[in-house]
């Protein structure tokens, strides 16, 4: 049995190979007593209990009861991103009343979300949720409309065939416009050279 404050390197002790140059020294846990090998740094050790009882303590419970997930993570930016212009919300609690909307990693869109919370039940894997002015981020309530697949392409189909005609229909007003203003710059032009041959004459 190794004597207290004995200090050795890790492979001495059987610890990993790559961990060999590390020391380590044999001193007794703080709390039971029972001596063990802990980590050997700067003349001293960071850790003054043996595992046991460090876990067993009422504040490292508390600590490790406090999820690290969702708003508690460091990396935390809000909890929405966007997808194909979709904003994606991540849930994370497993109590939530919506949970079986979101995919394997607890995420949904914002606008099945949204409609889902307006209706008070989740949504089913058929039911589509249409943006009525085209802007996929935009989930206010009265921009959204609860329908089937069928008719949610429908709708689009619709949406691009009224923007075309709309398109259309401003296009060839447009033209007509820039036509009339260059046969008015040719009747203008004719005008001046019917002049300019008269005085010549």
């Amino acid at each position: 049995m190794p004597n207290l404050n004995e200090v050795k390197r890790a492979d001495e002790i059987g610890r990993k190979a790559n961990y060999g140059s590390q020391k380590y020294i044999w001193l007794p846990c703080a709390t039971c007593g029972k001596p063990r090998w802990t980590l050997f740094r700067n003349g001293g050790t960071p850790y003054k209990r043996c595992r046991d009882c460090a876990l067993n303590d009422p504040a490292t419970k508390a600590k490790r009861g406090v999820s690290n997930s969702g708003k508690n993570h460091y990396k935390w930016k809000g909890g929405s991103k966007k997808s194909d212009g979709y904003i994606i919300i991540s849930l994370f609690h497993s109590d939530d009343f919506y949970l079986p909307m979101t995919d394997s990693h607890r995420r949904v869109r914002e606008h099945r979300l949204a409609m889902a919370k307006h209706l008070g039940r989740c949504l089913h894997s058929w039911e589509f949720v249409h943006h009525k002015n085209g802007k996929r981020d935009d989930n206010r309530i009265e921009n959204l409309e609860l329908t089937t697949n069928g008719n949610h392409s429908i709708q689009h189909s619709k949406g691009y065939r009224d923007g075309y005609q709309k398109g259309f229909a401003d296009g060839k007003d447009k033209q007509i416009e820039e036509l009339r203003k260059e046969i008015k710059l040719i009747q203008f032009q004719n005008k001046r050279l019917l002049e300019q041959l008269r005085i010549e004459l």
